[in-house]
């Protein structure tokens, strides 16, 4: 995606689903006050921008970034967001040391330039390198850990999934008041890397834990929600269980 250039898809009233170079953030509004859920690749910071001006709001206007995890695709937009407002960053207990880098669970670069052997990996592999630029050291640091079964104090009112695997501490945000999950990469439905779009789990390569990753999918059948906000492809409105169902028959097949 171009810098500055946004694709926005509404799933509820107030909220908004917004793709980047292969990764998605929301943006949750009450008012003027926005939360975000996760924020694209450092060289997506304009673009969360421009999609924020594209609903009407400023950067000013977010109160709290909700982090589902510490990855640079997730997080890389946080610096320059926080810079124009001051807001909080939240996400999981376990997650916050690794937002601070206190420890690293990331896929390891000579990871990374390996899927550069398939025509459609060197296509993922370029767009990673250019959106991460001179950042790949980022870490952030005062992020706070997300309040246990109750909800964050920031628009859309998310309450904390505690979803690990993917990172030890990683972290979906359940809007009851719309029934959306937003799963971050808990539970995807596309990747440059998949050979499918639906509902699935990522390439065990990015997985810190992968048996966690399939414990934790299982368990998302129980969560109240019937619009996913995925980490990574389109949204998609049906019953949560009916989606990990879908997710558990590819991993069976795989």
């Amino acid at each position: 995606m171009a810098r500055g250039t946004v694709q926005l898809t509404r799933v509820a009233d107030d909220v908004h689903v917004v793709t980047g170079t292969n990764v998605n953030w929301a943006v949750v509004t009450e008012g003027r006050e926005v939360t975000l859920v996760d924020a694209g690749y450092p060289l997506d910071a304009d673009a969360v921008v421009a999609s924020l001006e594209a609903l009407g709001r400023r950067a000013s206007d977010v109160v709290a970034v909700l982090l589902t995890h510490a990855h640079l695709d997730h997080m890389g937009g946080v610096p320059h967001v926080r810079s124009l407002s001051g807001c909080r960053v939240v996400t999981g207990a376990d997650e916050v040391a690794h937002a601070h880098r206190e420890r690293l669970e990331q896929v390891s670069a000579g990871r990374v330039l390996a899927q550069a052997r398939t025509p459609a990996g060197a296509r993922w592999v370029g767009q990673t390198l250019r959106a991460v630029g001179p950042h790949l050291r980022m870490r952030l640091s005062g992020v706070e850990a997300a309040p246990h079964e109750s909800p964050v104090d920031a628009p859309g009112r998310l309450v904390a999934v505690d979803t690990p695997g993917h990172t030890s501490g990683h972290t979906a945000f359940l809007m009851p008041s719309s029934g959306v999950l937003f799963s971050g990469d808990a539970l995807v439905t596309g990747h440059p890397l998949c050979r499918h779009d639906g509902p699935q789990r990522l390439p065990g390569l990015f997985a810190h834990d992968e048996d966690r990753v399939l414990r934790t999918l299982r368990d998302l059948r129980d969560v109240p929600a019937d619009v996913l906000v995925p980490g990574h492809g389109r949204p998609v409105r049906a019953p949560l269980a009916d989606l990990v169902d879908g997710a558990l028959e590819r991993t069976d097949h795989r």
